[in-house]
């Protein structure tokens, strides 16, 4: 810490202390420090709610004074996981909940990212909070929390009205796609249950959440998908490769059977290189892949 005799007494927590120089006509509460930081800043950022309070009192304080780096005093406290300065600064109708930072990074992104449960609750118990705001390098909270299988934040936002649950990342992946891709089963049956995801948008490289849970060998989230009577089991990457094709590729038995039972699909499908499941199963050497993938030979019986 840095700064006045107030800055370091606020980040120390040493409310009396604060309490004294607040009391002189000739203190500046809210002097920066080299850095952009305030006393309120520090206060907030170390968690010390009875200094905040103190501080928030005084009509020359600006709440939402952020740091060179854009942090304010509640970005700074959520991304700390100070769950009860977060909750007196949003008491106040003069903070604003979606300031982000240097990084475009908000106090909701940070709950979201971190699964802090409590915390995006209070920053959704704020209407005028946006639980769409992303930028080009920064998904949205609901993606964060898919990706990551914050099952909890996730029902929070979903139960937002003005949540846009299919809101994608700059490469074009949803938050289904995510959470299929990390093998978020609770995540991806609270998705499924929306009816206004689309459980076959691909990415910028037509890849799908089946695609993602075949990838990877998530077989729960793969039998979870197929269980949709809208899902294209036979759907091809920018490739051509399709799920049946990636779980071969990767040795994935169980997978590989529960794409098998499925109308439409074609187990000797090439992708645009002309290798096959098969090929792929042989040329890797998983032999029980092979059993699996292998046409059914007909035997002929020779009458003497």
């Amino acid at each position: 810490m840095g700064g006045t005799p107030l800055a370091w007494a606020a980040g120390s927590g040493h409310v009396e202390v604060v309490k004294i120089l607040l009391g002189r006509d000739d203190i500046d509460p809210s002097k920066p420090d080299d850095k952009g930081q305030t006393p309120l800043w520090w206060a907030a950022r170390n968690g010390h709610e009875g200094v905040v309070k103190l501080l928030l009192e005084r009509e020359d304080v600006n709440p939402n004074e952020s740091n060179q780096a854009n942090e304010t005093p509640l970005y700074c406290a959520a991304s700390n996981g100070h769950d009860g300065v977060v909750k007196i600064l949003l008491e106040r109708d003069d903070v604003d909940p979606n300031q982000s930072s240097r990084d475009t990074l908000t106090p909701l992104w940070w709950a979201a990212c971190h699964g802090h449960e409590g915390m995006a609750k209070l920053l959704l118990g704020r209407d005028d909070v946006d639980p769409n705001q992303s930028s080009r390098d920064t998904p949205a909270p609901l993606w964060w929390a898919a990706y990551h299988g914050h099952e909890g934040v996730v029902k929070l936002l979903l139960e937002r009205g003005d949540v846009n649950p299919n809101k994608p990342d700059k490469y074009g992946r949803t938050p289904l796609r995510g959470a299929a891709h990390n093998g978020c089963e609770a995540v991806v049956k609270l998705l499924l249950g929306r009816g206004d995801v689309n459980p076959n948008k691909s990415d910028q490289y037509d890849r799908t959440p089946l695609w993602g849970a075949a990838y990877h060998g998530h077989e729960a989230v793969t039998k979870l998908l197929l269980g949709r009577d809208d899902i294209y089991p036979d759907q091809s990457d920018e490739e051509g490769s399709t799920p049946l094709w990636w779980a071969a590729y990767n040795g994935h038995e169980g997978v590989v059977k529960l794409l098998l039972k499925q109308e439409g699909i074609n187990p000797g499908k090439p992708n645009i290189r002309g290798k096959t499941p098969l090929w792929w199963a042989i040329t890797n050497g998983h032999t029980g892949m092979i059993a699996l993938l292998q046409p059914p030979t007909s035997i002929t019986h020779s009458t003497a």
